[in-house]
């Protein structure tokens, strides 16, 4: 049985559209921020903002053999145009240091919800479709950090991938138990973005594996 005939009037909405496109334009301006941080060119920002914002949804799309969004889609490279310009105009005093953890934690709750959701209209079963979520959210963050040269987020003990695997699958069970979309949508996001928030602000972290540690 697939997920198309677990739920069979599912369809992707003007909420989870909405969802969309602010995970992609949060991430481009986490990636612009990250550009900022090294002093960068606008050439560097854009490139930044292009992958940071679109990478987790091009994985998913060639994953789930759908279009690849932001090809047959102008309005997100619009989108993504938009939130470069905006803080290339800005002065980097109006950006603090936590601003980009703060951008980044709210993409990676709409982005995991809407990951999953576009998993699920798809065809895919409601445990991939909850991956391909959790993909969504996290493999732009991951790029990002591999090109500012900073340890990826994924590597580091703080709670990250927890957060949008919460907010994927809470998505996917709400529509599994009948919930309408855009309440099953903002719960799930807002679950999702107040574990990573708490994270952040309280520096929650998961244990580490320390069974390769060794007496001296």
């Amino acid at each position: 049985m697939n997920a198309g005939s677990i739920l069979p009037n599912f369809e992707i909405g003007p909420m989870l559209s909405a969802l969309d496109l602010l995970g992609i334009a949060v991430f481009a301006a986490s990636g612009a921020l990250a550009a900022a941080q090294k002093g960068q060119t606008l050439v560097t920002f854009s490139f930044f903002a292009l992958v940071t914002g679109v990478g987790g949804g091009t994985v998913r799309d060639l994953l789930i053999g759908a279009p690849v969004f932001w090809i047959v889609d102008n309005n997100v490279l619009y989108a993504i145009a938009l939130v470069v310009a905006l803080i290339w105009i800005t002065p980097q005093t109006w950006w603090r240091a936590s601003t980009l953890d703060w951008f980044d934690a709210i993409g990676l709750a709409v982005y995991s919800v809407y990951g999953a959701a576009k998993a699920i209209e798809y065809g895919i079963n409601p445990i991939p479709a909850a991956l391909m979520g959790i993909i969504t959210a996290c493999v732009g963050g991951v790029i990002r950090d591999v090109l500012a040269g900073e340890p990826s987020i994924i590597l580091r003990p703080e709670i990250y991938v927890t957060a949008a695997a919460l907010a994927s699958s809470l998505f996917v069970i709400l529509k599994l138990l009948g919930v309408d979309t855009p309440i099953a949508a903002i719960v799930a996001a807002l679950a999702g973005f107040m574990l990573r928030g708490a994270a952040i602000h309280f520096g929650w972290s998961l244990p580490a594996y320390r069974g390769n540690t060794s007496e001296v």
